[in-house]
């Protein structure tokens, strides 16, 4: 029955997490590995190139071209735990209720955390185009900006509120009404010259190359889930862990469980950023 929980738990602030993450899996990362997250590091598959098409020949068919795709390694070097402290219950005496709280509560705060640092990966992902532009963007030029994004290999776009703010009153964005119940539960706020637009309050980036370090505001950074790549496993499944001979706790419990996870942007050049600096 413990393990049976774990496995239910875990699956409970998956959920959670999904739901609260900004930077999706399949929309802003893809998460494809070959090996065990749990070992320390994993294989990630990596295409440059797509799938060629030719006219066929009835007579003589057509030749095979040899794949393109490439592994790269990728380390699982973020660990994060959850330890929640339940007073006054031991590990088998626990109301439903009280578990099913912490455990959104340890989805919610795992979500918050991730995205913090899955973003400042891709704002330090080395080889990014920068936008030149580097005053705060207004409402003649936000649709232009954005375009100037699409030059680069771009399906999706995080955004400040504040550039949110400006795109909506442009006539080319597309409202969260206007769009369809799927991409509204993926978490889309909205769409512009073809990105899905996802806003974030994680946007501040600190260069820490420059002689002087410098904090800058990103107004927004486009890319492709092809070339971001997450993976997270569960290093210790969630569970109830009863304190009792701790020597510390007295009829105590707590909710435990940890996660291990890698990022990383195999093409940077498919990432574009939009920075503004004083």
């Amino acid at each position: 029955m413990a393990h049976a929980n774990q496995e239910r738990w875990s699956k409970l602030v998956d959920a959670k997490l999904r739901n609260q993450l900004v930077t999706r899996d399949n929309y802003i990362f893809n998460n494809r590995y070959e090996g065990d997250p749990k070992a320390g590091k994993v294989k990630i598959p990596v295409r440059d190139t797509e799938v060629s098409v030719k006219d066929y020949n009835k007579a003589t068919g057509i030749d095979p071209e040899a794949g393109t795709t490439t592994y790269l390694e990728l380390n699982i070097d973020q660990d994060e735990a959850v330890n929640e402290l339940i007073d006054g219950f031991d590990a088998a005496s626990v109301p439903d209720g009280i578990v099913a709280d912490r455990l959104d509560s340890a989805g919610y705060s795992l979500g918050l955390s991730i995205d913090k640092k899955s973003i400042e990966a891709l704002q330090a992902a080395s080889g990014a185009t920068i936008s030149a532009t580097k005053t705060a963007t207004t409402e003649a030029n936000a649709y232009k900006l954005a375009l100037e994004a699409k030059r680069v290999l771009s399906r999706i776009m995080i955004v400040s509120p504040e550039y949110l703010e400006v795109l909506m009153l442009d006539e080319h964005f597309i409202k969260r009404g206007d769009l369809s119940q799927e991409m509204v539960q993926a978490g889309v706020a909205g769409k512009i010259a073809g990105f899905n637009v996802f806003e974030s309050n994680n946007m501040d980036y600190e260069n820490t190359t420059r002689v002087t370090s410098k904090k800058t505001t990103t107004e927004f950074i486009a890319g492709h889930p092809n070339w971001c790549h997450r993976v997270m496993e569960w290093q210790v499944p969630v569970h109830l862990q009863d304190l009792a001979g701790s020597g510390k706790y007295i009829g105590a419990s707590a909710v435990q469980g940890r996660k291990v996870y890698g990022i990383k942007v195999s093409k940077p050049q498919t990432l574009y950023i939009k920075r503004t600096e004083a």
